[in-house]
């Protein structure tokens, strides 16, 4: 193996791609229904890896996290700050919970076993699977002022316990969430959501779940001859059907003519009506028989995807905003889906509109443009990351975090992965709300994180590699089961607290808000293939936005009281 280390020695970075490239193949293979990962599969290469002997310059790994928690923080931001107000008390004292219990179990764990900060932190990582705790928590130890090789193979702990914990902290949140809990509640996912979506559409059918599509179309149009609407005005027959529909275009003896809310239809005008399949199938009572297109009656339709800033509208149902905005200011205009942090939320009469939801709007040019002026900003369609909003963004979180504060003799600080993290946060929220500003498109700030995670989890790995050896021969089944004790604690805590205190009654709405309270990802997806639905999503976005923070921060908090 010594031309191996010859290879490494002269280029260290062949090491780390070698790392992702193992580890990802690694992660792909299917372990039952779970796998393990590019992030820890990455880990694991790259502990075999170093065995040759090589070491990567610890510039790359500060530049690799600092990326990687600012794109944490900019994807969250709009969800995490709008996540704070009265009316999601639950879902934050339920992301709360979940953080005080993972810590309090982690800190109890490593009192009665005796492990060091490094394996501590470590655990939490592994066994809440919350990989960002590497990084705050090796921030965390460099600070401890102690010497640089105690430093170093601390460090170097704190990835040997995430890498045997890590593998059954994302299968046993997948147990608790889409397995235990659906029992506890008495109510299987599927059903549960079922019962949420009638109840939010006042018994009306429920909406598709990611990746499903309607048999039948929910937006079309159709043309009506005139015969019983004869002598009606279009406000007259639009309001009949509750504004649901629209009537986009009138003929009238082969002439197309202006459709204004008073012109009153004759015997055999054609009318194009466009709107929502279940109103669509009264409406040709009201007017008169269908018709095929004889020409000149079709029209054109668009989407457009604005972020809804609407002020004093935050919050806001969908039935109260139809209820409360003017009839010539939402007519034609239809909600085609809604997306929260990345996630589809359902549209229904009940759902709330949170500013920075993402909003697809459908209709003709004029009224799809109007949407957007009244109800916030148009998604900017492009795929250039705005680097000098980035830039500025990690300097300043870079800067925060060499601010240091001493209470009672004690330094603290929040250190570059905080500061970074908050950077994050404040740019990301600013995004939300001013989104002609730094742009970021979603396939760049998950590349952010996926590159910059891995990359920092393969030189911590390639780094401390030959020591982890060691630790795992000593120690490795203890930090294993003290793993099951710190995923499974937290998460059964949790769910109690979330059904007697906090008051979930529907186990679906439970799963989602624990699982993002966990920042579960896998336990997520296999909520929504249960359910069928995205009822789940609308709690998960938010404790999913607030763990996200929370959960990061306990890298220094276990360092400290551990």
């Amino acid at each position: 193996m010594e031309w191996l280390h010859n290879i490494f020695h002269k280029s260290p970075e062949i090491a780390l791609f070698l790392s992702l490239a193992v580890g990802y193949w690694i992660g792909q293979i299917n372990f039952g229904k779970f796998q393990l990962g590019g992030v820890g599969g990455s880990l694991l290469a790259a502990v075999v890896i170093s065995q040759v002997g090589v070491t990567v310059d610890n510039g790359v790994k500060a530049v690799m996290f600092a990326v990687f928690i600012y794109a944490v923080g900019y994807d969250s931001g709009p969800g995490f700050f709008n996540s704070l107000n009265r009316k999601t008390l639950r879902e934050i004292a339920m992301a709360v919970f979940m953080a005080l219990a993972g810590l309090a179990t982690v800190v109890i764990c490593a009192k009665l076993f005796h492990l060091n900060k490094g394996l501590a932190a470590g655990l939490a990582a592994g066994g809440m699977t919350q990989s960002a705790i590497i990084g705050t928590a090796g921030d965390a130890i460099a600070r401890l002022g102690l010497p640089p090789d105690q430093v170093k193979a601390m460090q170097a702990d704190v990835a040997i316990g995430y890498a045997v914990t890590y593998v059954f902290g994302s299968l046993g949140a997948i147990i608790v969430c889409v397995n235990i809990l659906p029992k506890f509640m008495g109510r299987s996912l599927k059903d549960a959501s079922m019962d949420a979506e009638r109840e939010m559409s006042g018994g009306g059918a429920g909406a598709a779940g990611p990746g499903q599509l309607n048999a039948l179309p929910e937006l079309f149009g159709r043309v009506f001859r005139v015969e019983t609407a004869a002598g009606k005005t279009v406000r007259q027959l639009e309001q009949a059907e509750r504004d649901l529909v629209a009537i986009e275009k009138i003929r009238r003896q082969g002439k197309i003519v202006d459709s204004t809310p008073d012109f009153v239809l004759s015997r055999d005008d054609l009318v194009l009506v466009v709107g929502r399949r279940e109103q669509m199938v009264e409406v040709g009572a009201l007017i008169g028989p269908e018709v095929a297109d004889s020409g000149g009656m079709s029209l054109v339709m668009q989407t457009r995807q604005l972020v809804f800033t609407k002020k004093g509208m935050n919050h806001t149902t969908i039935a109260e905003v139809r209820k409360n905005v003017d009839h010539d200011m939402r007519h034609g205009v239809y909600i085609e889906k809604i997306e929260r942090a990345g996630q589809p939320v359902p549209v229904l009469p009940q759902t709330q509109l949170e500013h920075g939801d993402v909003i697809t709007v459908y209709g003709t040019a004029t009224d799809t443009k109007r949407a957007v002026q009244q109800a916030g900003y148009e998604l900017a369609w492009s795929n250039k990351t705005d680097f000098i909003y980035m830039g500025v963004g990690l300097v300043l979180g870079l800067l925060v975090g060499l601010i240091v504060v001493n209470v009672a003799g004690i330094p603290l600080t929040l250190g570059s992965g905080g500061g970074c993290l908050l950077a994050g946060l404040l740019f990301g929220w600013m995004r939300g709300k001013h989104p002609m500003y730094g742009v970021m498109p979603p396939a760049a700030s998950q590349l952010l994180k996926d590159f910059g995670l891995a990359a920092f989890v393969a030189v911590v790995g390639l780094n401390s590699g030959l020591q982890a050896v060691v630790t795992i021969k000593q120690s490795g089944i203890t930090i294993f089961l003290l793993g099951v004790v710190v995923t499974i604690v937290p998460l059964i805590l949790t769910m109690l607290f979330g059904r007697y205190v906090l008051k979930y009654n529907n186990a679906a709405i439970l799963a989602g808000a624990l699982s993002g309270s966990r920042s579960a990802n896998p336990a997520f997806g296999g909520i929504l293939d249960k359910a069928e639905s995205a009822v789940p999503t609308v709690p998960f976005a938010i404790t999913y936005a607030i763990a996200n923070v929370l959960l990061t921060l306990l890298g220094p908090l276990v360092v400290g009281l551990a």
